[in-house]
């Protein structure tokens, strides 16, 4: 009897077990899916070369993800919860933790990678291959726009064809003639260099030499000794902080180069710390910008100042606000988290037609949706209408380092 009574327990046991494994593993049907926060990868260079500008964009995504969360979040209240993963600056580590974000952390989407040399891998071997959307803010080598993604990578900053248009003119307006070029080696480095000499040499200028570099080296003097051959009048430096910073450095010690023409990479106060405000002053670059008193670039930069204070002169932290913005709209059009859907309503829900939403406008954008309403994202960054190639039109802000400050001269807007 005690035998049988014991027996009819674990049959119970097991059974009761089954159920519950039947109720975990019934997918997003289930209440239990349902109501946990909908997951966002934050793909970031928290360390390496470009890790001063992880932590400033990281704030924007959060910043957006705040909004969105405080503004009823998005399926039917399910709160927004980045997750983030350091991508090292570095291609492998980078392809390593987007892997991580998916299997581990199960993210409906990822925002990043910022440099370009780990957008791409990420993208071909990680994200398309997982049907996973990935929005870079702030890569933007010209090879993204023919990469063979699966229509999953987009970006919101326009790509480095654009800005060599408006380099090549910086460089052109400063009065030089003959410049030399110094580029980091990777997808980031040799498009934008490619497409600074393609405009500079249209426009009458000459780029005496082109040299590549390879990233953390202990010296750079080889390379800035070659590019100063023939004395040009200034260097364009193509490179991040991490790198750039020696290389300013050691064509100063050298006494090869007095004048210089940055690129977005370089535009950091890091820059004017480490070597000097008056060894700096009125060198100027251009990097991707909003219009400044756009209703857009106006509603982000007070809610930034009000969470953070001031908005620090580093690039893309607006395109990461961005991002996170159209990634919840998407969601919000799609009504899912399948990474297909999701691909699919960043096409509608960013361009015309449809009614404009302006950042911070979350309970607007989610009743016109709702309702069956087209809407129409005005972003921070100025339009994120994407093409069929996930690529944005922008305005890039050419800027200059005045009284140890950076300062914007003005914003323009290259022909395509």
């Amino acid at each position: 009897m005690k035998g049988s009574t014991r027996r009819r327990q674990m049959l119970r046991i097991a059974a009761a077990c089954v159920l519950a494994v039947g109720v975990w593993g019934s997918g997003p049907a289930s209440s239990q899916t349902q109501t946990e926060p909908v997951r966002i990868g934050a793909l970031m260079s928290m360390t390496g070369a470009l890790a001063e500008y992880g932590e400033s964009i990281l704030k924007g995504v959060q910043l957006a993800a705040e909004e969105i969360n405080a503004g009823g979040g998005v399926l039917d209240g399910r709160r927004i919860e980045v997750v983030v993963g350091d991508d090292q600056t570095t291609p492998q580590p980078g392809v390593d933790a987007a892997q991580r974000l998916i299997s581990v952390n199960r993210v409906s989407a990822i925002i990043g990678a910022l440099a370009s040399g780990v957008t791409i891998p990420v993208a071909t071997s990680v994200t398309s291959v997982n049907k996973i959307p990935q929005i870079s803010p702030a890569s933007t080598a010209p090879a993204i726009t023919t990469l063979k993604d699966d229509g999953f990578l987009f970006r919101t900053t326009p790509h480095d064809a654009l800005q060599g248009v408006v380099l090549g003119d910086v460089a052109k307006e400063q009065g030089f003639s003959n410049v030399a070029v110094i580029y980091v080696n990777n997808d980031y480095g040799k498009g934008l260099a490619e497409a600074f000499a393609k405009r500079f040499e249209a426009i009458g200028g000459k780029v005496s030499a082109s040299i590549a570099y390879e990233e953390k080296q202990a010296s750079y003097r080889g390379e800035v000794q070659r590019a100063g051959r023939g004395k040009p009048d200034a260097l364009m430096l193509i490179a991040y902080p991490g790198d750039g910073v020696p290389i300013v450095r050691q064509a100063l010690e050298e006494g090869l180069f007095t004048k210089f023409v940055f690129s977005d990479g370089m535009k950091s106060t890091e820059l004017i710390t480490a070597i000097g405000a008056q060894h700096l002053e009125g060198m100027v670059g251009t990097a991707p910008e909003a219009v400044a008193d756009s209703d857009a670039a106006v509603r982000f930069r007070k809610a930034f100042e009000a969470k953070h204070g001031a908005l620090p002169p580093r690039p893309y932290i607006d395109t990461g606000y961005d991002a996170m913005y159209l990634l919840a709209l998407a969601i919000e059009n799609a009504k899912s988290t399948d990474g297909t859907a999701i691909r699919d309503a960043l096409h509608a829900i960013a361009n015309p037609p449809g009614e404009q939403v302006l950042p911070g406008e979350w309970k607007k954008a989610r009743e016109l949706l709702a309702a069956g309403n087209d809407v129409d994202y005005a972003g921070a960054a100025g339009s994120q209408n994407f093409d069929k190639s996930g690529d944005v039109p922008g305005t890039f802000g050419i800027w200059q380092i005045k009284g140890g400050k950076i300062e914007t001269l003005r914003i323009v807007e290259p022909a395509a």
